[in-house]
């Protein structure tokens, strides 16, 4: 087993039957790996906006208490189905989140230079498309 980065156009990444054998599965596979990171930022970001809701209803009630007035604005806590459902998606975000970030290190693993590139620049593309949403939550 090659344990050095090399920068051929053939790889076996994750499965068998992801064979690479030339440029052109090369380059696919790059493309696919990008996508898959681009994916993985925009995970990252959406798990954050999820939780913006809660957190901001339960910063809005609290702080109606300590002052003892109401707030203009003020949002009404989740029910609890609410806060069970939000919590239940939240969690398979995650588990998405995981298991996609171990499969780009997988990818990573296979020690191609060229995959190693794509996964980087998925991570850079993904983090300037997906980043500036945060802002705007």
């Amino acid at each position: 087993i090659q344990m050095t980065f090399e920068a051929g156009s053939r790889v076996t990444l994750l499965f068998d039957f992801w064979d690479v054998h030339g440029p052109a599965g090369m380059v696919l596979s790059v493309f696919v790996v990008l996508l898959l990171t681009v994916f993985y930022e925009l995970l990252k970001v959406w798990k954050v906006q999820l939780g913006k809701p809660f957190d901001s209803a339960v910063f809005a009630s609290s702080l109606s208490e300590s002052s003892l007035a109401p707030t203009e604005q003020a949002v009404p806590p989740p029910s609890p189905m609410n806060r069970w459902r939000l919590h239940g998606i939240q969690t398979a975000m995650h588990i998405l989140q995981v298991s996609l970030g171990y499969i780009l290190m997988l990818c990573v693993m296979s020690y191609n230079t060229w995959i190693f590139l794509g996964v980087i620049l998925g991570s850079v593309l993904g983090y300037f498309i997906w980043f500036p949403l945060l802002s705007q939550i």
